[in-house]
């Protein structure tokens, strides 16, 4: 369960093409207004590592340069699967190898101190067939952990402890991640919490609800 350099990149630029999938279809199904607002940020996508370091994930684009970031991945956009309570369900084949990912907002974040500036926080569940990967957690957390941290999640009653590296997060433990799935499948919230390298702590709570649809769709693409 190793993510390498390439595949880094390229989550990156396909979540934030993914992210902007939607706007792109209601663009394309009426006119803009004079005075459109500027599209919200878009994430970086994570990579997991849950024992050897990865390569540095990029930095944070916006949803106005997706389509850019499509075209840098060879042109591959993800295709929306569907989209199930507060979690979607995606597919793309870049270098025609298929990626299936669902992958959610946070329902709500807080600072301590309060009111930190930080860039989108994203949970991410993905399944590579060609490396044999499937149900693969890994977090976005919009800041660089503090460096040898770790960070946890909560999902009900049971906790897991989380490996950090620069702003992504991945189960410790890879033998509970099939546990820490489960967990979620049943659970209504998973709540992440973490330090900056700057000492800010953070809580994320990631609502559960669509969940289990969107891995199962996203699974059923991905056999």
């Amino acid at each position: 369960m190793h993510i390498q350099q390439r595949w880094r990149v390229a989550f990156s630029l396909l979540i934030t093409a993914a992210f902007a999938v939607p706007a792109l279809a209601q663009q394309s199904e009426a006119p803009a207004p004079a005075a459109s607002p500027a599209s919200p940020p878009a994430a970086p996508a994570p990579k997991k590592p849950p024992k050897h370091k990865p390569a540095a994930p990029a930095t944070t684009p916006t949803a106005a340069a997706a389509p850019a970031a499509a075209a840098v991945a060879g042109g591959v956009k993800p295709t929306l699967l569907g989209q199930y309570g507060d979690w979607g369900a995606y597919t793309a084949s870049p270098g025609g190898k298929k990626i299936c990912f669902a992958i959610a907002k946070p329902s709500s974040s807080e600072t301590n101190p309060p009111n930190r500036p930080r860039n989108p926080s994203y949970m991410f569940i993905s399944s590579r067939p060609a490396e044999k990967v499937g149900d693969e957690v890994s977090i976005i957390i919009g800041y660089p952990f503090k460096p040898s941290s770790e960070a946890t999640v909560d999902i009900g009653s049971a906790s897991f402890a989380l490996y950090t590296q620069q702003d992504g997060a991945w189960i410790k433990n890879a033998a509970e991640e099939a546990h820490m799935v489960e967990a979620m499948r049943a659970g209504q919230s998973a709540v992440v919490k973490g330090a900056s390298a700057k000492g800010t702590r953070t809580t994320d709570t990631f609502s559960l609800r669509g969940l289990s649809q969107a891995l199962d769709r996203a699974d059923q693409d991905c056999k």
